[in-house]
Order: C-alpha cells, then structure tokens, then sequence
C-alpha cells in the first residue's frame, strides 16, 4: 500500500510554503498548485490572442480552449468535449441555463428546488419560476439523516414536474445525496434534472454516466484549480435548448452556449488543475488513463481527509455546548464531506471565526450562501454556522490547532 505523501503533496502548494496558516477555508475556494499558477502565467505570456486566427498566438490559444474542455469532460465523465460549457463560475452559468430552460416551459409546470442547497442553485430556479408562471415546490432535507430521502422527493414528484435542481453534497452540513437514485425517480416523473456538485468535486470525482443526470455543475476553483465554473449536459439537451448568443455566433456545441471572449489564461489553469489530480493519482500508486489517475487520487483523498475529519469531529464533539450540523458519527463518513459546521449555545459564531483567524486559522461563519439549509435548521441568518472545511493538503497539526484554540474560548463561555 502507498502511504499518502501528504509533503510531496504540501511541496506542489505555494501558499503552503513557509507559512503555519491553516487553511481551513477550502469550501468557499481551494489553493492552487504550482503547476496551474505556471499555466495560467504563460499563456498571458504566449497566448494572449482570441481563437479562430492564422497566426501562431491564436492557434495556441485555440489548442489551450479545446485542451480544457477535453480535460473537463475527462473530470465529469462526459461522453463528447463538446457536452463541456465553461463559464466564469457555476452561479453564472446557472442562470444563463436558467433563462434557456425556462423558454421550454409553460405557466403551471412545476420544478422542485431544495432546501439544501447553496443559494446558487437556488435563486436562479425561483427567478425563472417568476418569470415564466412557474410553480415552486420545496425538497427539504431530513434532519436525522442530514440528507434528502427518497421519501422526502416521492410526495412532491406529479406528471407536471418539469425541473428538479439537485444538491450533491452541502456546503453547510457536508452530507452527500444518494443522487443516482434521487435523479431516477425524478427522470421516471418526466423531469430535467440539474445537479450542482460544487462542494462534492474537491472530495470526489463525479460520474454523470453513473449519477444519470441532465445536466452537472462544478466550480474549478472549489477543486485546486483557477476561477470558472463547468456546466456538463447531454449533447441532444444542449444541441435542442434555445442559446441566448449574438447573432453570428456558432451553432455548434459548445460555442453556442459560450458567449463573448473565452479566459484562455484560465481554461490553461483548468487544463493544468485536471493533469495535477492525475498527477496526484500518480504518487499514490495508480496508473490507466487522465480519468484512472484522477480517480485513484480522489480514492487517497477521501482516506486520508476521513481521519482528519474524524479528528476534527472528536475533537468538537468533546467540547461542551457545542453541537454539530451534520453527521457525526464515524461510521456514517462515507455520507459526508469533510465540511464540518457547528453552533455554540452561548459564544457568537462570528466570535469563533474572529479568534481562530487570529491564530491564523481561516474558517468561516454565518450562512455563506446557504440560507435556506440555516431556514430549515432554525439557526440565526446573521450566526448562522461556524464552517471549517478540510482539504487533501491539511495536517493533524492545523487540526490539533484548531481545536485548541476552539477550546480556548468555551471554558470562558462555560464560567460565564
């Protein structure tokens, strides 16, 4: 068995070079290796050209666009390149797809929304509701399991369902949805199904042949790598839905959903982030294809991020008056990311963050995007959660610290 190289792996990170910040921040953006940080720079070196031009510059950037969407369709398991759409961030591209899909509905269809998901994949959906005389249907999650059942979908699904936006894994409580099976019953009622991935694809590598979904959603720079967002969705889907484009722009796929001038600098970091988790799946003792690599990488990731988490979770757990927003039982990991959020009955959320960052530890606190999981939890708005989201490339140590200075605090709000 390969031991995890947890310094090798550390070595690729400039931001962890000669620092003791603990970057626990990683569900609202991840570090960048190297390797990607180099290809971004020389493309705005020897690149800097739009596409489609006889001369050298264009043609390399022309190589470096389709180089992407080659690697974006390896990361999801796309059958084509072409199924890849690549936009400044999945917010973005959410509603844009929005605004097309809506075209294909009429007054009275009903889409389901949940009451998991980051606001993202959200909003986007209740906007085309208004616009087009949608009905909105709530998908609550259950809060014994911290996941949506399927008894929770079953009620709401009717011949008029037309849209379900699904959520992969939470960005509050870090459990994962069985989504295969979530997206079969919601397929056999006669809908569109959307998948946001965004908090799973930095822990685990999607599958859309396996999940068996319409349409997925990742952002690049939730996984190591530069600011922009992939939309996968199937090519007979994408080739009938209305684009909005210019007038004499391409109909071909993906052009038609591409609009304006591509970041070339940053389709090179996204080429770049892909061959670094291939990379990875190399020095921890895997070979095949791209795909293999990677996922042997992600198979090493969830091995080595369990034990952490399971330090992190024992650690709070122990503490008093705090509890847990998600699951907390080691038996029950493979449900969850390693996103672990918590509440205190007495100390402010954002008192927590404050003293932690002053330590030089970097979570989060308050709702960050997910309102409605924090609605559906009863927690404060404005508190909402204390967020401390572990990554490949964290140590015991930065646990250890972490839940030291938690500990600080509690004992004084215990007295007090």
């Amino acid at each position: 068995m390969t031991l995890y190289p947890l310094d090798l792996i550390r070595s690729r990170f400039p931001a962890l070079r000669n620092s003791r910040t603990a970057h626990l921040d990683n569900p609202a953006g991840t570090l960048v290796p190297e390797p990607v940080i180099a290809a971004v720079a020389e493309t705005m070196a020897t690149a800097s050209a739009n596409l489609g031009g006889h001369f050298a510059a264009s043609q390399r950037a022309d190589a470096i666009w389709r180089a992407a969407h080659e690697a974006a369709a390896d990361f999801v398991n796309a059958a084509s390149w072409q199924e890849i759409v690549i936009g400044p961030n999945m917010t973005t591209l959410a509603y844009q797809m929005a605004r097309v899909i809506g075209k294909t509905l009429k007054p009275g269809d009903e889409i389901i929304v949940t009451r998991m998901d980051h606001e993202g994949d959200i909003s986007p959906w209740l906007d085309m509701a208004e616009r087009h005389g949608l009905v909105v249907k709530w998908l609550p999650f259950d809060k014994e399991t911290w996941r949506i059942e399927p008894d929770n979908l079953a009620p709401l699904l009717s011949s008029r369902t037309k849209f379900l936006a699904l959520n992969y894994a939470s960005n509050m409580t870090g459990s994962i949805n069985e989504v295969a099976a979530l997206t079969a019953m919601a397929k056999a009622a006669g809908a569109l199904v959307w998948i946001d991935a965004v908090q799973l694809a930095p822990h685990h590598l999607p599958d859309v042949q396996a999940i068996g979904c319409d349409f997925l959603v990742c952002s690049s720079y939730k996984f190591f790598g530069p600011h922009l967002g992939v939309l996968w969705g199937r090519e007979a889907l994408l080739r009938a839905l209305p684009p909005h484009r210019v007038r004499c722009q391409s109909d071909d796929l993906p052009d038609r959903f591409s609009t304006g001038t591509p970041q070339t600098e940053l389709l090179a970091g996204l080429t770049a982030t892909i061959d670094y988790l291939a990379w990875a799946g190399e020095h921890t003792g895997h070979s095949g294809t791209r795909r293999e690599k990677m996922a042997g990488a992600y198979q090493a990731f969830d091995a080595y991020e369990a034990g952490l988490t399971r330090q992190l979770v024992g650690g709070l757990t122990a503490l008093p008056g705090v509890r847990l927003m998600g699951i907390a039982n080691p038996n029950l990991f493979s449900r969850r990311v390693p996103t672990v959020s918590f509440v205190h009955d007495r100390i402010s959320t954002h008192r927590f963050a404050e003293a932690l960052a002053a330590e030089d530890i970097n979570v989060w606190s308050g709702h960050n995007y997910a309102l409605e999981p924090a609605r559906h939890l009863g927690l404060s708005e404005d508190e909402g959660v204390v967020r401390i989201g572990i990554a490949h490339y964290n140590t015991a140590e930065e646990i250890d610290r972490t839940l030291a200075a938690i500990a600080k605090l509690v004992p004084k709000a215990a007295m007090s």
